[in-house]
């Protein structure tokens, strides 16, 4: 009886231990996955900091050539002003965060665009070599701010899956794990834009 009640005790511990194993694991795996989102999170804000950090040079540099295009201008240095006031919490990206965060972010974009378009009439500094080479630079951080945006979603989504999945998502209630949002398309961008010449 007492070998019995031995067997007994040691089972019981095992499979305690192979529980608290388990949790750990499980745990840890899901604060690795937060994590990678929250580094990749620095790496979409950092690609953004880059855009808002030229948006300055490119504004100086159209003023001096089209000093009566001042309320698109304007509207470029709100729109930026507006996108670089907006903070996230790299540790509780919320959804509503996030679509603020990107809303600001794409009226920054439609702003850069319309300066963009209005500098197609004056040819002198279409030629402008800063001019070029800022918009060059821009360019390239657009393409960046695609691939890190698309790598956060990557990341939240492994994350998401993780928190989601049975039995983890007990763990993950526990503990307080929380779904992260993702960068979704322009609203709009599902229309292909006319054509007309």
């Amino acid at each position: 009886m007492k070998k019995k009640g031995i067997i007994t005790i040691i089972v019981i511990v095992a499979v305690l231990l192979l529980l608290f194993i388990w949790v750990k694991n499980a745990y840890n795996g899901m604060v690795k996955k937060q994590e990678a989102v929250e580094a990749q999170w620095a790496q979409v804000e950092n690609v953004y900091q880059r855009r808002a950090d030229l948006i300055p040079n490119l504004v100086a540099t159209v003023k001096g050539y089209a000093a009566h295009e001042q309320g698109t201008l304007t509207a470029v240095i709100e729109a930026r002003a507006k996108a670089t006031s907006i903070t996230v919490d790299p540790s509780n990206i919320t959804p509503e965060q996030l679509a603020e965060f990107q809303e600001a972010q794409d009226q920054l974009s439609s702003a850069l665009s319309r300066l963009l378009v209005s500098v197609e009439r004056y040819p002198d500094l279409k030629a402008n070599e800063n001019f070029l080479a800022l918009q060059s630079q821009l360019e390239g951080t657009e393409n960046r701010i695609t691939v890190e945006r698309q790598k956060f979603n990557d990341r939240a989504r492994e994350y998401n899956q993780s928190i989601r999945m049975f039995p983890r998502n007990i763990i993950a209630g526990m503990f307080g794990f929380e779904k992260i949002g993702y960068f979704k398309a322009a609203a709009g961008s599902e229309v292909a834009p006319k054509v007309e010449f």
